[in-house]
């Protein structure tokens, strides 16, 4: 297996059974539970980076512009909320953003430290009426979502005229 079949196959090792599936998750619940945090989106945001830079200090070189990062997370986490009744729609964008990502830095074992900490930055923000249900949903959620992001950053590694490349289409 080549490195990048081999990437790829670490991304979807831990994958639901049927990536982007609705069905598998309580979209009722997680939209209930956006939209405790939703009022508060700007300090939901910086919680979440000085978790993350807390907990992962070398982090922050990847961020030379943290305020226009923060107001990007939080406009992608805004079409996230809004397109959880369709996430299948929302797959090719999220595989062009885990491509992006490649560029910034971002590595396969980052994506579970920023689904924790963004899940308890939610939590934090939300308060007492956050559930443990909620917690269960959004790390279904972002697993959805890292699935995705790592497809388009495996894509970004192949080489030029390997099969699924483009020159090798």
């Amino acid at each position: 297996m080549t490195a990048t079949g081999e990437a790829r196959a670490a991304a979807t090792a831990t994958a639901p059974p049927s990536p982007l599936d609705v069905d598998a998750l309580d979209v009722d619940a997680l939209e209930r539970s956006f939209d405790l945090v939703a009022p508060h989106g700007t300090q939901l945001v910086e919680h979440f980076y000085d978790l993350l830079f807390e907990r992962a200090p070398d982090l922050r070189a990847m961020f030379p512009d943290l305020e226009r990062q923060r107001t990007s997370l939080l406009a992608t986490l805004v079409v996230l909320r809004r397109s959880l009744r369709d996430l299948p729609a929302l797959a090719p964008t999220l595989r062009k953003l885990g491509a992006r990502h490649v560029s910034y830095g971002a590595r396969p074992e980052h994506y579970p430290i920023v689904a924790e900490l963004l899940i308890r930055a939610m939590h934090e923000t939300a308060g007492p009426r956050w559930s443990a249900l909620d917690t269960a949903q959004w790390e279904k959620a972002l697993q959805l979502v890292a699935v995705e992001m790592l497809a388009g950053a495996a894509s970004t590694a192949q080489p030029a005229g390997a099969p699924g490349s483009a020159a090798g289409a």
